[in-house]
């Protein structure tokens, strides 16, 4: 009997010093969401290979980099078209300043957006398979925002997958 309380006593210790490191962990975060897609920043992002660049002009004025997974980054050197499930480009836009070091030359300024385009054909089939978000220091940015994403795409590349991006060889 004696055995059976001190084997209690360890086993009720245990389970409250687990318990405490539990609930001091807490549950993981969730990652934010864009509205209308629930899209998130991917993980490691800015490791991906790089896919292309642009820059916009006014109003905007932005300088942009486009990165890929490794699934865009096989369907752009294929030449893949549509883009196949999985595919995920990273768009980092800055604003565009003059260097101070070469006056002919435009350098990134301030952060503005990060946007992220997903293709899943299942999960968007009603966004021509793509999901969108937008996100400004790392927050989704609200809803009338992300309602502009698939008729600016859909208007303007329709005949390539929904994506701007070229690839830059």
């Amino acid at each position: 009997m004696k055995i059976l309380r001190i084997l209690l006593f360890v086993l009720v210790c245990t389970l409250i010093v687990f318990g405490t490191i539990f609930i001091a962990r807490g549950a993981p975060a969730t990652k934010p969401a864009s509205p209308i897609y629930g899209v998130t920043l991917p993980d490691n992002y800015r490791r991906w290979q790089l896919v292309g660049v642009a820059q916009e002009a006014a109003p905007l004025n932005e300088l942009r980099a486009v990165l890929g997974n490794d699934v865009a980054v096989r369907a752009y050197r294929e030449g893949k078209l549509p883009f196949p499930d999985g595919t995920v480009l990273v768009k980092l836009a800055w604003k565009d300043v003059p260097s101070t070091e070469f006056a002919p030359a435009s350098v990134p300024g301030a952060a503005t957006t990060v946007q992220v385009m997903v293709k899943d054909s299942k999960k968007y089939a009603a966004s021509g398979g793509w999901g969108f978000g937008r996100f400004i220091d790392g927050q989704p940015a609200d809803r009338a925002q992300h309602e502009t994403c698939l008729a600016c795409h859909q208007s303007r590349v329709k005949d390539h997958d929904l994506v701007f991006t070229r690839w830059a060889q």
